[in-house]
This record gives C-alpha cells, sequence and structure tokens, in this order.
C-alpha cells in the first residue's frame, strides 16, 4: 500500500513538472510568435521607406546624408538577426525616422504633395501597429520572464536552458525625446 502511494506521489509530481515545462514552452512559442507579428510589420515599414524617400529626395536634396543614414539603418534592420539584434537595428531605424521628420517639417512644399501624405499617412499607420504589436511582444515576453522566475518553475527553467527574456523598449538615448512634449506652432 505504501508503495503504491509512493507510485502515486511519483507520478503525480512527474506530470507536474512536465506541466511546467510544457506551459514554458508555450510560452516562449507565444512570444517568438509575437515578435513573428513584428517582423511582418517591420517588413512593411521596410517597404514603404524607400518609397519615402524617393518622394523627399525630390524635395530635400541638401538633407542627403539624414536620407542615406535612414536607407542605411533600413537595410541594417532587414539584415539584423536574432531578436536582440532585430531589437537594436529597429531601435536605431525609428530614432533616425524620428529625424527624418524633424527634417521634413522644413519643406512646407513637401507636405501638400499628395504622393508623399499617401505614403506618411501608411508609414504612421505602419509605426501604430507596430506600436500595438511591439505592447504585444512585451505582454508576452513579460508572461514569460515571470513564468521563467517564479518557484518552482524557475528549477525547471534552469535545469533545461529557459532565462529571462529581453522587453522590446526605448532606448535610454532616446527616452528623453518621447518623454518631451511636443511644440505645436500655429
Amino acid at each position: 500500500m505504501v508503495m503504491i502511494i509512493g507510485i502515486i506521489i511519483v507520478v503525480l509530481i512527474a506530470f507536474y513538472l512536465i506541466g511546467i515545462y510544457n506551459r514554458l514552452i508555450s510560452l516562449k512559442n507565444n512570444r517568438e510568435n509575437a515578435f513573428a507579428n513584428i517582423d511582418v510589420q517591420l517588413k512593411q515599414r521596410y517597404d514603404l521607406i524607400p518609397q519615402l524617400v524617393e518622394t523627399v529626395k525630390g524635395y530635400a536634396k541638401h538633407e542627403k546624408e539624414t536620407l542615406e543614414n535612414v536607407i542605411r539603418l533600413r537595410n541594417a534592420a532587414m539584415n539584423a538577426t536574432g531578436i536582440e539584434g532585430k531589437i537594436q537595428a529597429e531601435n536605431a531605424l525609428s530614432s533616425a525616422l524620428s529625424g527624418l521628420k524633424i527634417t521634413l517639417e522644413a519643406y512646407p512644399e513637401l507636405k501638400a504633395n499628395q504622393n508623399f501624405l499617401q505614403l506618411q499617412n501608411e508609414i504612421g499607420d505602419i509605426e501604430n501597429k507596430l506600436a500595438s504589436v511591439r505592447r504585444f511582444f512585451n505582454s508576452a515576453t513579460k508572461e514569460y520572464n515571470v513564468a521563467v522566475q517564479q518557484f518552482p518553475a524557475n528549477l525547471i527553467a534552469g535545469m533545461f536552458g529557459f532565462h529571462k527574456e529581453s522587453m522590446f523598449e526605448v532606448p535610454e538615448a532616446d527616452r528623453q525625446q518621447y518623454e518631451k512634449a511636443p511644440d505645436i506652432k500655429f
């Protein structure tokens, strides 16, 4: 009788540990899927940037360096590998796009161009979608990180190489720019 109870306890513990492992796998895959959703939006962004740059080039020939920097960072972001590399490359590209927006404000005639307005709206739409999928990615990452760090899952996580993953965050250098209220002029 004691042996049967011992076997039942061992089997229950085994099922419990298997459940923890399977949950960690599920959360890890959910995080990777969330990043795949970011990749879809980034692909659209990458496709629109050359169109925007070509439209702007006609108006802003002397801002060539800014435009070339955006293209260089776009190419670097497209070629980045791994989630960490892509996060860093995307943060650099986002900073460059912010600089491009400031440059564009110097060209009122460009702001009235229909092609530019359409591209600007499309990029704005994609940036909003990117913000949404980044929030989802960070939510999935948070859920995964909590599961990896909680007891007793942390014991299983440590044995099988699960570790805390990083969020998709605004780089510290850009944080001040985003926290500053925009200047509104009429």
